[in-house]
């Protein structure tokens, strides 16, 4: 009688084409938020972002990662590592990882041991995203044992963090896997943070909705940068939704159901599942949240082929970025599948007999 046959192991990643089209050598990849949906069951929305990760691996784009939320009724992922596991376990050759792990919630040397996990079970397939944000509201920070402060101490957390990937921290203390391998690192930031990962010599994402911001902190992070063993030169990435359908109308109303859940959060101060982009547009909402869900929608790129070219184009241009992270949340699922296929056809990303 023979034992149990162990599976292959996993074979790194082969890197996805940057596009070729009207975004030349810039590579295009999707964040997935977990958004769950009015009606539909919690689980699902894990579910939908592991089928998600699948189609975009298919349509050529070069990383899938996830998100970290704790305490919010519309986000089903507040276990990144967790669900990133699921995702390469479900994939084969896109990059996975976090957008982000949010550092200060974390003991670096638990964050430094899971992702050494991830890495030696999907070797050459795994990024790992950090944020300096703390848990949202006072509740979910009091659950955390964390204070609004622990942000400030982000840039000496992660100093900490990378020391486990180089041998033993200040401690003695070694992370194991973690001190075998080496997972890229991404700082997730602007302003202060932006200066850190400069400093750390890190790739930095950027993301929100003013151009001139993002801009800006794109140029200090470059000005800042310092080579190192992580990053040889900098690297830019810029986050945001982008919505690509048959007329920019369809585009607009994909956004739609994300732009009204944040006026919602800003305005009753919770953040609430998806509703249906109909249900929207009949509801009467005060003056105050229908300008934030004006401003929302203001601040994501969508419409036609033509339409996103020129507002994605100058996106790239203001930040130099060499990297666009996708980070659509929708109700209608088919329509945002469609969304991907569009902007991965116009980037010119779709590899032979993928979509």
């Amino acid at each position: 009688m023979t034992g149990p046959v162990s599976p292959p192991a996993p074979t790194p990643a082969t890197a996805a084409s940057p596009g070729t089209g009207p975004f030349p050598g810039v590579r295009f990849s999707v964040l997935d938020r977990s958004r769950v949906r009015e009606g539909r069951p919690v689980g699902e929305a894990l579910r939908d972002t592991v089928a998600l990760a699948r189609e975009a691996e298919a349509l050529g784009y070069h990383r899938f990662w996830v998100a970290e939320h704790h305490g919010v009724p519309g986000v089903a992922g507040s276990a990144p590592t967790v669900l990133a596991a699921a995702v390469a376990s479900a994939t084969s050759r896109v990059r996975v990882g976090t957008g982000g792990v949010m550092l200060p919630n974390h003991q670096p040397l638990v964050v430094a041991e899971q992702f050494g996990v991830l890495e030696s079970l999907f070797p050459g397939r795994i990024d790992m995203g950090l944020g300096r944000s703390v848990g949202f509201t006072d509740g979910v920070r009091k659950a955390l044992g964390r204070g609004k402060e622990e942000a400030d101490a982000f840039a000496e957390r992660l100093a900490e963090l990378l020391g486990y990937f180089d041998g033993p921290a200040p401690s003695g203390v070694r992370a194991r896997p973690a001190d075998a391998v080496r997972v890229p690192a991404f700082v997730l930031a602007t302003g202060a943070g932006a200066r850190t990962a400069a400093a750390a010599g890190l790739p930095l994402v950027i993301g929100g909705p003013r151009r001139e911001k993002l801009a800006e902190a794109a140029r200090t992070y470059r000005e800042e940068f310092r080579p190192g063993p992580w990053a040889a030169a900098p690297y830019v990435v810029v986050s945001g939704e982008v919505a690509l359908a048959r007329d920019e109308d369809s585009a607009r109303r994909l956004l739609l159901p994300e732009a009204w859940a944040m006026s919602h959060a800003r305005t009753h101060g919770t953040f609430p599942p998806l509703e249906a982009a109909a249900r929207i547009e009949a509801m009467e909402l005060p003056v105050r949240q229908r300008g934030l869900l004006e401003k929302g929608l203001d601040g994501g790129v969508y419409g036609t082929e033509e339409q996103v070219v020129e507002r994605l184009g100058g996106l790239i241009e203001a930040t130099g970025a060499q990297e666009v992270l996708v980070t659509t949340s929708t109700y209608d699922r088919a329509g945002l599948l469609d969304s991907y296929r569009r902007l991965a056809r116009l980037a010119g990303i779709v590899p032979a007999g993928g979509g």
